[in-house]
């Protein structure tokens, strides 16, 4: 599916696969966040072999009305306060969405997957 965007020079059509790299893209540059959890894993292991980034990897992308609902699986590093983590990937991904494509997301579920020991 695809979020539909009327104006005043036409139709524009973002899919899922671009909502979901924005919102990976967001969640991967906050502090305490060391991976994203799979939910993906067919697709997943094929972008590994293939040496591509995947961004929407731990993002799962669905429409609600006219916005969208997403949910994000993180993996967080040990140590770090996980409900502020939380709370700052829910915050940057609404305004990354906002800013970059226009959409107004409806909920932004982190579900946090695993902790795990960042060596120094």
């Amino acid at each position: 599916m695809a979020v539909k965007i009327k104006t005043q020079y036409g139709d524009i059509e973002i899919t899922n696969d671009v909502i979901a790299t924005v919102v990976g893209g967001a969640a991967t540059e906050i502090f305490g966040i060391v991976g994203m959890a799979s939910k993906n894993q067919i697709r997943d292991n094929l972008n590994e072999i293939l040496k591509r980034d995947n961004y929407a990897k731990g993002v799962v992308v669905r429409q609600v009305d006219e916005r969208v609902a997403v949910d994000v699986y993180i993996i967080v590093g040990y140590g770090t306060k996980i409900s502020e983590v939380c709370r700052n990937v829910q915050d940057k991904v609404k305004y990354n969405l906002k800013s970059m494509l226009g959409i107004t997301a409806n909920s932004v579920n982190v579900i946090v997957q695993g902790v795990r020991v960042i060596e120094e």
